[in-house]
């Protein structure tokens, strides 16, 4: 067993860190807010620590799941940095979905310390976090990887390395990318039948069947029609997401026509007081719109 520090504890990283326990690690916490850290420690009987470079030392292994790409940096940067903290031949794994830029830069960083840094954003939700069933996509040096893959798999149900550093992020831009367009394309077709007078958990039930069917499909539809929206990822977290899918467009020259204007409409969404509901609330624009 390994002895690992977990740095952030929100929706994600709370459940997270508690799978490393259950697997019998020796889990060591850090996050900004030290009631949530103490909360976390009292439940799952592992220890917290009151900065990340305190959590850090001593680790074999420092997994991070905070919130963007600055808050990456304060967590990995400075005298109270997890880096400070880690030994040489140590390995950092972020969980968080930053740019492939910011990635880049802490690769070298850690690098220049003898620290491997391994990006390994996640996909599945709160969901997927608190029953150990997360998607992971890694980018990173193949020796770090094949160090981290076993610890990750504590919580993971599908881990897989996608190329050099940055690839991970990379990877969940394009993950990202597919849930938009997805989201929306279901918003619209509830919304046309239930315009259309139809049954739509009945049409969905047939259609699911086919080519129509998706996850957003099967996991969202009838929260969706109840106008029920917190059951997932948040509209403020996917428009960050986005913009970095869009920004990163911009640089390698990919076109994304409906990713851009998917993105305006979760604008739309925070406008109507939505920030926090969960990204399947784009319907909720197309019943605004209908006054």
């Amino acid at each position: 067993m390994a002895k690992v520090s977990f740095l952030g504890l929100g929706v994600m990283g709370y459940p997270m860190a508690g799978h490393l326990v259950k697997a019998g690690h020796e889990v060591c916490v850090y996050n900004r807010t030290t009631a949530k850290a103490e909360a976390w420690a009292s439940e799952h009987g592992g220890r917290f620590a009151p900065t990340p470079r305190d959590a850090a030392e001593g680790a074999d292994f420092v997994m991070a799941c905070v919130g963007n790409d600055d808050d990456l940096r304060s967590v990995c940067l400075g005298d109270d940095g997890a880096f400070a903290g880690m030994s040489a031949g140590t390995i950092f794994v972020d969980h968080t979905t930053v740019s492939a830029k910011v990635t880049r830069e802490l690769y070298a960083l850690a690098d220049e310390k003898q620290i491997s840094f391994v990006d390994a954003p996640v996909s599945g939700g709160q969901a997927g976090a608190e029953n150990g069933q997360l998607g992971v996509m890694c980018g990173g040096d193949q020796g770090a990887y094949d160090r981290a893959e076993p610890i990750i798999d504590t919580y993971a149900k599908a881990c897989k390395r996608l190329g050099e550093n940055g690839a991970g992020q990379l990877t969940k831009m394009v993950n990202q990318i597919c849930i938009a367009g997805l989201v929306q394309g279901l918003s619209e077709a509830l919304h046309f039948a239930d315009k259309a007078g139809l049954d739509g958990k009945a049409v969905v039930e047939v259609i699911s069947q086919g080519a129509a069917g998706s996850w957003q499909m099967s996991n969202r539809y009838e929260t969706m029609i109840d106008d029920e929206f917190n059951h997932g990822f948040a509209v403020d977290w996917m428009r960050k997401d986005l913009g970095i899918c869009l920004d990163t467009a911009d640089e390698n020259g990919a076109s994304l026509p409906v990713t851009a204007l998917v993105d305006q409409f979760y604008k739309d969404v925070q406008k109507l007081g939505g920030g926090r509901w969960d990204t399947s609330s784009l319907i909720k624009r197309l019943r605004a719109l209908d006054g």
